[in-house]
């Protein structure tokens, strides 16, 4: 009923840069929050930037200054713009959605299926 869809991951040198993108799809009567996520090996998955519906923003210390979110609401999609990587943003990369599906107006989180970044020292 709603998809959400990663793109944008792949292998960069330390120091460069990376555009992620979520576009969520489907019977979507409204997008509340919208987060990123990112799990790197042996590790839990952490919370690395989020963004209210009125444009509202929160980040992981570890990624201020280096990290900007934005989303576009006309085109249900959400961006991670990423500067300045490190080796230690290795991870898989999420997108998770509040989401009011259509005809029903059930409220549910949904995930992405991710998108790896590997940063190379």
């Amino acid at each position: 009923q709603v998809q959400l869809e990663e793109s944008g991951g792949g292998l960069v040198q330390a120091g460069g840069s990376l555009r992620l993108s979520c576009a969520a799809s489907g019977r979507i009567f409204t997008i509340n929050a919208m987060t990123w996520y990112r799990q790197a090996p042996g590790k839990q998955r952490e919370l690395v930037a989020g963004i209210s519906s009125g444009g509202s923003t929160n980040y992981a210390d570890s990624v201020k200054g280096r990290f900007t979110i934005s989303r576009d609401n006309a085109r249900n999609t959400m961006y991670l713009e990423m500067n300045s990587l490190k080796p230690e943003d290795t991870a898989v990369y999420y997108c998770n959605a509040d989401i009011h599906t259509s005809g029903d107006y059930v409220r549910s989180a949904y995930w992405g299926q991710g998108t790896q970044v590997t940063v190379s020292s």
